[in-house]
């Protein structure tokens, strides 16, 4: 029997999933999907699936691939998703499908303590404070427990703790098998434990870093497999140009200069100035940020000529002429103790590294990248490819190369772009040749949802506009009760909505006020699920960036989504100006080519967050009247799912009325 047919006869109604699942219901688009995955295995190529909301693609290329008894390597956007398929659905399928597998989880070096930077940290006399001290004590406690090293398991670890630099490696940083610790290391269990597994689950940001460390002829982290299946695939362009580029930041160099000295004062105490090489290279990182003077948190600032806008370029050429200077002092002074231990010889290597890009970005930048400066606290370079369509079609699909024609690659979101073959994400991934397949959703959405675009509203580029979305939250979110999410498209509407609804809801027992960076994520949507009970009140959360995606409420607990304003990608970003002008230079539209896709995907993602059972019941409200008086309109909205829509103020009230007097779920 086909793969095909075993995947078929798996989603059967009298199927393996069937009789392992009690909620199992068979779905015509997910045996659909499911057949097509099984198709590609068996005879290679690339397949890109849209699966709409509801659809199960994770069981469609689950069931396939497992069945066709070849190693597997599933990667994702999110460590969320990662965890979720390499805990639960995996274990449950494979007992489903009665299939012995061995699976494995591989995150990146940052997710896994390091043991001898631990010891090192442990004898270091600079740790910043006492709470660093005594997150140290924490995780030396544990380091005596884990088997695994996630510090992901590590109970009370924040993941924004000042600590985890100082116990986890990095590609530069890592001495490989001339560490001490090499043996007993995590991430090299946990890489042993992908190469004798069936299925390995990975994540989007460790696919593309490996696929730059195998460029660089280092050795491979992930196993070599056929079958490579890539979910929240959405995400894949803009995770990938992240690493195909080169980048340059005042945090690796400070953080160079923290370890050539803890090391220096450990292992070679006496034999460099180890104090002024250290010192010379934090003054260089910081004179590298001054140069660029104040700017708005998060700027990026484009980089066409010697230096970035707005810096002169004398003080720019200059800094970093001052950084290329410390830098080759630092690897002078490593030269004379690289024979006393191999830490020596690995920040010889790190010195020489970024002195290497120190001397790439006083040059011109490659033809057909990009160059802009991010500015924060710190500074960082960065030089990026526009899209990854090369790296695709030369470094994994292979084309032109006979062995490659075999290997299966699968690509599959939620969204994918608005045209039937979903340009806006096989274009820039270099899948134009792929077999393109579209699954609808199975959820009624006219009967489940409505949308509503209010005309009365000010337009996004009048002040009034951010109040005005506060004040139609705060009503409708009184009204029900709470049970509702704001999705901003800007930090600067995001502080003055969520100010906004704090204040008016200040001292309430009406609705509770959750603002993005008020907790860490997790916490925010554990008590956002939590809803109304107990005697505390129902929850409005404003929210902005990542919640527009991979945030899952079922049920009553979320029933209003309110998006501030069409996302349109910041027009002022290098990156997107020069995906504009290279569309221009080919005589297309940037705007309908590029801004109105990019405005459709996320729109989907952001009202996706709104259906996400067969029961639930809600309303899109989209604050932004150009969805109904501008030409683009009509194709935004018909990109997202086909609910009801409400034409007057009195509709809208009338089923938010609606929603208020049904039973909870």
């Amino acid at each position: 029997m086909s793969l095909q047919d075993l995947s078929r006869e798996a989603f059967a109604p009298e199927g393996a999933l069937s009789r392992a699942a009690d909620q199992f219901r068979p779905r015509a688009g997910q045996t659909d999907m499911a057949v097509a995955v099984a198709r590609t295995i068996e005879n290679g190529g690339a397949l890109v699936v849209e699966a709409g909301t509801g659809v199960g693609k994770t069981f469609s290329y689950l069931v396939p691939a497992l069945l066709s008894g070849e190693r597997v390597l599933l990667s994702t956007a999110t460590k969320t998703l990662q965890d979720q398929l390499f805990g639960r659905d995996l274990p449950r399928l494979a007992e489903a499908l009665g299939l012995p597998v061995r699976k494995a989880l591989l995150k990146g070096r940052g997710s896994y303590l390091c043991l001898h930077r631990l010891e090192l940290a442990r004898r270091d006399a600079t740790l910043p404070d006492r709470s660093s001290v005594r997150s140290l004590a924490k995780v030396e406690e544990w380091a005596q427990l884990t088997r695994t090293g996630d510090l992901a398991e590590m109970p009370g670890l924040d993941e924004r703790s000042p600590i985890i630099p100082l116990v986890t490696s990095t590609r530069e940083n890592c001495l490989g098998s001339d560490c001490p610790k090499f043996r007993n290391c995590h991430v090299n269990l946990a890489r042993r434990e992908a190469l004798a597994a069936d299925v390995v689950v990975v994540n989007h940001h460790l696919f593309f870093a490996d696929l730059a460390v195998r460029e660089s002829g280092m050795a491979e982290l992930l196993p070599s497999v056929r079958i490579a299946i890539f979910d929240e695939a959405h995400q894949l362009n803009e995770t990938g140009v992240q690493f195909l580029g080169a980048q340059l930041g005042t945090g690796q160099l400070l953080d160079f200069g923290r370890d050539m000295l803890s090391a220096g004062l450990q292992l070679a105490r006496g034999l460099a100035d180890w104090q002024g090489l250290a010192s010379a290279n934090e003054v260089a990182a910081r004179d590298l940020r001054l140069a660029v003077g104040r700017h708005a948190p998060g700027a990026r600032l484009r980089w066409v000529g010697e230096a970035p806008e707005h810096v002169p370029a004398a003080d720019w050429q200059a800094a970093l002429q001052g950084l290329d200077h410390a830098l080759q002092q630092a690897i002078d002074g490593l030269d004379t103790v690289s024979e006393l231990a191999p830490d020596f010889v690995r920040l010889h290597e790190r010195a020489s590294m970024l002195a290497r890009r120190v001397s790439a970005f006083l040059g011109p930048a490659e033809e057909g990248s990009v160059r802009w400066v991010d500015v924060g606290n710190q500074l960082r370079l960065v030089e990026s490819p526009l899209d990854i369509a090369d790296a695709v079609r030369e470094k994994m699909l292979g084309e032109g190369r006979e062995e490659a024609s075999r290997r299966a690659w699968i690509f599959t979101s939620a969204t994918l772009g608005d045209d039937e073959r979903l340009g806006w994400f096989t274009e820039p991934c270099g899948l134009e040749s792929a077999e393109v397949r579209r699954v609808e959703s199975p959820f009624d959405y006219a009967a489940q949802a409505a949308v509503y675009v209010p005309r009365t509203i000010p337009k996004p580029s009048d002040p009034g506009h951010s109040p005005a979305v506060a004040a139609l939250a705060g009503e409708s979110a009184r009204r029900l009760g709470g049970r509702t999410m704001v999705l901003t498209t800007t930090l600067r509407a995001l502080r003055t909505i969520g100010e906004a609804l704090q204040a008016r809801f200040e001292g309430s027992s009406e609705v509770e006020v959750l603002v993005q960076g008020q907790w860490p994520k997790r916490r925010l949507i554990e008590r956002f699920r939590e809803g109304a009970g107990e005697g505390r009140p129902g929850c409005l959360l404003v929210a902005s960036a990542s919640f527009w995606e991979g945030v899952d409420v079922p049920g009553d607990a979320l029933q209003l989504v309110i998006i501030d304003k069409l996302p349109f990608p910041p027009p002022g970003d290098p990156l997107v100006e020069a995906r504009s002008q290279r569309l221009e230079a080919q005589g297309r539209s940037p705007f309908n080519d590029y801004f109105v896709p990019e405005a459709a995907v996320a729109l989907k993602q952001g009202a996706g967050r709104l259906i996400r059972r067969e029961t639930d019941q809600g309303l899109l409200v989209i604050c932004d009247s150009r969805l109904a008086t501008m030409a683009y309109g009509r194709r935004l909205m018909a990109a997202l799912p086909p609910m009801r829509v409400l034409a007057t103020r009195e509709e809208y009230l009338e089923r938010l009325s609606g929603l208020c007097a049904a039973e909870p779920q």
